[in-house]
C-alpha cells in the first residue's frame, strides 16, 4: 500500500544516514589516492553506523516512513540511491567518484566500493538490485542493466518519503475513475463483502506470502464481478481502490482493439507495461465480450481474434497488480477462463431490505422529505437495482427542488417511471404498485 503512514517522523532524523554516506564517499576517494584512513574518521564512522542501525530498527523512523522490512544490504542500497535527493553534496561526490558523470546517482559498482563489500556481500547486493528483487519489483528503485549504470529512486518512493502521493500517469487506453468510495457505501450480502475483503488480502500481503513464506509468485490478483447492471460492480471496484489508497483506471477497449493485425497486441503491451507493479487498479468492463466461449474458426479473422484474446489473457495473468473484470452475462464466459481467476463475486439484485437501505442512502441526505414519505413501503413496492434507485432518487430530488417543496411520493413515482422506461420496453403503470396513484395522468398517456 502507498497510503501515507500516520505519525510521520521528520526527515531531519535521517541526517546520520546522509553524513555516513558523505564520510564513506570521502574515505573511498582517500583510498583511491592511496591515503590511509585516519583513526578519527573510522571512529566517527563507527558511531554513525550505530545511529544508522537505530534508524532502521523495526520501530525506527524508516519503518514509520515506509513500512518496509528490508535486509541490511537492501537498506544500504535504498539509502545510497535516495540520498542525493535530500543531501545534494552526496550527488556531487557520486559524480566525482564515477569519473565526472552527469548523473548524481550511484551505480551498483560504486555502492559496492563505498560499503567495502567482500565477494559474498557483493553478490548479495547484486541479488538485492535484480529486476525480480523487492526493491525493483515494488517500484522503490529503478534497476539498471549492469553494475556500472546509475540506479535511480522511483518517483513513487520519493513521494512516499515526502508524505504525499504523486499523480500517476494514465496508462495508454485507460481513463481514471474519480470519486473515492467507502465500505459503508456498498449494500451487499455479508458473504459478498467478505469476498471483496479477501481480494484485498492478495494485494496487501503479497510480500509476506511470496517473499517471507516462499509462496508461489503469481500475477494479479484478478477478480470477476458478475451481476445485472446497477448492482454495484463499479462501486465495489472504487471501494477496493480507495481501501488501497490507489487510483482506479477503467480500460477503454475501443482505444486498444484494432482491425489491423498485431496492433491490438501492441496496444495491450503498452497498457500493461505502463501499469505493471504500479499503485493502480485496472477495470475491464464487459468481460463476456472479451472472453466469450470460443466459436469455430471459419475465417482468418476468427483466428486472429482468438489470438488477441489469448494475448490479453496472458498479459492479465502476468500483470502484477489488481485487475477487475465486470460482466452482466457470466453464462457467456468461457469456463477455462474463469478457472484462472483468483476470485469470482456474484452481485445479486437487492432484496427489499437492501433496497430500503439504498433508498435511505441515495436520497440526498440534507433534502427535505414529505412527512408521509414511506421509504420501507417504497422499497417493497418495486424491485429496482442500486443504479436504478440512484437515478430515480436524483430525478425525484430535482423535481422537488424545481417545485420548491420537500421530496414526496409523486416525485419518486415520476423518477421511477422515467427510470423504468429507459430500457425501451412497454411499461405499465401497475409496475409502480402503490406509487401508481401518485403518477400524473399525462405521463401515463405520453
Amino acid at each position: 500500500m502507498n497510503a501515507p503512514l500516520p505519525d510521520r517522523p521528520s526527515l531531519d532524523l535521517l541526517a546520520p544516514e546522509w553524513e555516513r554516506l558523505q564520510l564513506l564517499a570521502y574515505l573511498a576517494g582517500q583510498g583511491r589516492s592511496g591515503q590511509p584512513m585516519a583513526d578519527e574518521d573510522l571512529e566517527r564512522l563507527r558511531l554513525l553506523q550505530q545511529q544508522v542501525e537505530a534508524l532502521r530498527a523495526p520501530d525506527g523512523p524508516w519503518q514509520r516512513l515506509l513500512g518496509l522490512g528490508l535486509e541490511a544490504v537492501e537498506w544500504d542500497a535504498l539509502v545510497a540511491v535516495v540520498a542525493p535527493e535530500f543531501e545534494p553534496r552526496i550527488g556531487w561526490a557520486y559524480q566525482q567518484l564515477q569519473g565526472g558523470g552527469r548523473e548524481p546517482w550511484p551505480s551498483r559498482a560504486l555502492i559496492h566500493e563505498l560499503l567495502a563489500l567482500d565477494a559474498d556481500q557483493g553478490e548479495a547486493l547484486r541479488h538485492a538490485l535484480a529486476p525480480t528483487a523487492p526493491l525493483v519489483r515494488q517500484r522503490l528503485l529503478q534497476g539498471a542493466e549492469d553494475g556500472w549504470q546509475p540506479l535511480m529512486p522511483d518517483a513513487a518512493l520519493l513521494a512516499r518519503l515526502g508524505g504525499h502521493h504523486r499523480p500517476l500517469p494514465t496508462p495508454p487506453g485507460a481513463e481514471p475513475v474519480p470519486a473515492p468510495a467507502a465500505w459503508d457505501d456498498l449494500v451487499l450480502p455479508a458473504g459478498r463483502l467478505a469476498m471483496l475483503r479477501e481480494f484485498l488480502l492478495w494485494v496487501e500481503h503479497r510480500s509476506t506470502v511470496e517473499d517471507g513464506w516462499g509462496g508461489e509468485a503469481c500475477g494479479g490478483p484478478v477478480a470477476l464481478f458478475a451481476g445485472p447492471s446497477g448492482t454495484g460492480k463499479t462501486l465495489a471496484a472504487r471501494v477496493i481502490a480507495s481501501a488501497l489508497g490507489w487510483q482506479l483506471f477503467r480500460i477503454d477497449l475501443g482505444r486498444l482493439v484494432s482491425k489491423y493485425v498485431g496492433e491490438t497486441e501492441r496496444n495491450l503491451n503498452r497498457l500493461f507495461d505502463a501499469a505493471h507493479d504500479q499503485p493502480m487498479v485496472l477495470q475491464f468492463d464487459e468481460a463476456d465480450a472479451l472472453f466469450a466461449k470460443r466459436g469455430e474458426i471459419k475465417e482468418a479473422r476468427d483466428r486472429y481474434a482468438n489470438m488477441e484474446v489469448s494475448h490479453l489473457l496472458s498479459r492479465i495473468e502476468r500483470h502484477r497488480g489488481p485487475v477487475i473484470l465486470t460482466t452482466n452475462l457470466r453464462r457467456n464466459l468461457d469456463a477455462a477462463f474463469t478457472r484462472r481467476l483468483q476470485l469470482v463475486v456474484e452481485f445479486p439484485r437487492p432484496d427489499a431490505g437492501a433496497r430500503e437501505r439504498l433508498w435511505s442512502r441515495l436520497l440526498p441526505p440534507r433534502a427535505p422529505r414529505a412527512v408521509d414519505l414511506d421509504v420501507a413501503g417504497l422499497a417493497g413496492a418495486i424491485a429496482l437495482t442500486g443504479g436504478q434507485i440512484r437515478n430515480a432518487a436524483l430525478h425525484a430530488a430535482y423535481l422537488a427542488a424545481g417545485a420548491g417543496v420537500p421530496i414526496g411520493a409523486a416525485h419518486l413515482a415520476q423518477g421511477i417511471w422515467r427510470e423504468l422506461n429507459k430500457d425501451g420496453r412497454e411499461c405499465t403503470v401497475d409496475e409502480l404498485g402503490a406509487l401508481a396513484a401518485y403518477l400524473p395522468k399525462e405521463l401515463i398517456d405520453g
